[in-house]
């Protein structure tokens, strides 16, 4: 396993991490000790989880135990990881609603303070690795959200926090705040990126070199389209697992662009799809959220192929 240094922080974590939204669904939460623990044995040592991961109804599948029967994401990894969690960079996020009351989302100092020590409860730890906002909050003054993370991390509660989906625009404004008030910056950035969703490029990466930040990213194989024919024909891929549409014309003939490739050069199209985006020097980790421990065993192998500079080209130019 490759291992790159997230933002400024001196912290090493593995090129792929293990995403966990859909833990207790797929996989069944029966498997998850089995696929955690072998995730740590090939070298992944960042585990990506939120308190709105799991057991929600946005999740539900046919055949699986419905969302109120089921153990949040984080109760999960919490039992998966036991003794092992000294060893292990553990992210969770806040901001999405996980009840029906008012106040029960967003990242108002009262929100992410109660969701916090929930989530350490739930994940059996005192303490996370990094803390997203998991989305910008319009209600809430960014100031009021950088000074409640600043104020858990001297708590140690938190050793670093960290911003999820946010427009490059409010990336700056975020940087700019937490300077101003004397709080610590966030590290990180997560974003969705791969072959197929390269938008990033045009402002995130830029905001991220100019001020050393990380990215982790979500999706990396574009919800199962990168990851091969057979991946991609399945029921619950792409925005399907969240109840939208299939993939588009556009995005079929992308893969099928860089399956073509990929049986030229004699890989998988995952492999050379997650090679090139852990190649890519702001991304410090892609999140791979392996349903069995075949495709885990499978994807965790693109981090040590070093790609020669025509496949890279390649790709640089696909779609």
């Amino acid at each position: 396993m490759r291992y790159k240094q997230l933002g400024r922080t001196g912290v090493k974590v593995s090129a792929l991490s293990l995403g966990t939204a859909t833990f207790g669904v797929a996989p069944l939460e029966a498997d998850c000790d089995r696929l955690v623990g072998r995730a740590i044995d090939l070298g992944i040592n960042m585990i990506d989880v939120a308190n709105s991961y799991g057991n929600q109804a946005r999740f539900d599948r046919p055949g699986v135990p419905a969302w109120m029967d089921r153990r949040s994401a984080e109760e999960i990894v919490g039992r998966a990881i036991g003794g092992r969690r000294n060893g292990l960079v553990l992210c969770s996020k806040v901001m999405e609603p996980v009840g029906e009351g008012v106040n029960d989302r967003g990242l108002s100092r009262r929100h992410i303070v109660e969701q916090l020590e929930q989530s350490l409860r739930r994940l059996g730890t005192d303490h996370l690795d990094v803390y997203y906002a998991h989305h910008p909050d319009p209600s809430v003054p960014i100031e009021e959200t950088v000074r409640t993370f600043d104020d858990l991390v001297r708590q140690g509660k938190l050793r670093y926090y960290a911003l999820s989906t946010y427009p490059a625009w409010q990336v700056v404004d975020a940087l700019w705040k937490a300077e101003r008030i004397g709080a610590s910056a966030p590290v990180c950035l997560q974003v969705q990126y791969n072959l197929a969703r390269r938008e990033p490029e045009l402002d995130i990466v830029p905001v991220c070199l100019a001020n050393a930040l990380s990215l982790t990213v979500f999706s990396p194989l574009a919800g199962g389209l990168l990851a091969g024919p057979s991946k991609r024909s399945e029921t619950f891929v792409g925005r399907q697992r969240w109840g939208g549409t299939a993939f588009t014309p556009r995005e079929i003939a992308l893969a099928e662009e860089l399956e073509h490739l990929a049986a030229r050069h004699g890989h998988s199209p995952a492999m050379l799809a997650l090679a090139w985006l852990i190649a890519q020097p702001t991304v410090a980790s892609a999140i791979i959220g392996a349903e069995a421990i075949g495709e885990l065993e499978a994807n965790a192998a693109a981090s040590d192929l070093d790609l020669p500079a025509d496949v890279r080209a390649a790709l640089d130019n696909i779609g």
